[in-house]
């Protein structure tokens, strides 16, 4: 895989977190993964603020892995700020949540989301899953050209 593709997975769950973890490496996607443990730590990441102010975001993440329940900042809100900004509106997001609300999904996609899967319980399965969005979003989806204005 290619290794300088970073993954911003944000996930509140530290069992979520070390299955997602876990089931990249299993399936061999060495890329770097960024985890942040809320929605406000990911905003942070993603603008350079807070804990991570002087980061270069001229290198952002290949895809972003949301769950929606998380706290301080939920999921829909994160979303909602990424795509109301120029520098991240078209960065590839994916929802990856344990929520059923249909509600959750239709507001995801309402708010720009790329994908929605719920994350399954079984680990064999939840793996099977991780390592399909990873080929997918890694290998397979061609991103937009980055745009050199600022």
């Amino acid at each position: 895989m290619n290794n300088d593709k970073i993954i911003l997975l944000v996930e509140d769950n530290p069992d979520d977190e070390a299955l997602t973890l876990r089931a990249l490496k299993k399936n061999n996607i060495a890329n770097e993964v960024v985890v942040a443990h809320d929605g406000e730590e990911a905003l942070d990441y993603l603008f350079a603020t807070g804990a991570y102010q002087g980061r270069d975001t001229g290198v952002m993440p290949t895809v972003i892995l949301l769950d929606l329940k998380l706290p301080r900042v939920d999921g829909l809100e994160v979303l909602r700020r990424l795509r109301s900004d120029e520098r991240t509106k078209l960065l590839p997001v994916v929802i990856l949540t344990s929520s059923d609300e249909e509600q959750d999904m239709i507001k995801s996609y309402n708010l720009g989301a790329n994908s929605y899967v719920r994350k399954p319980v079984q680990f064999t399965r939840f793996s099977e899953a991780v390592r399909q969005l990873g080929l997918y979003w890694l290998l397979l989806n061609e991103p937009p050209p980055v745009s050199k204005g600022k």
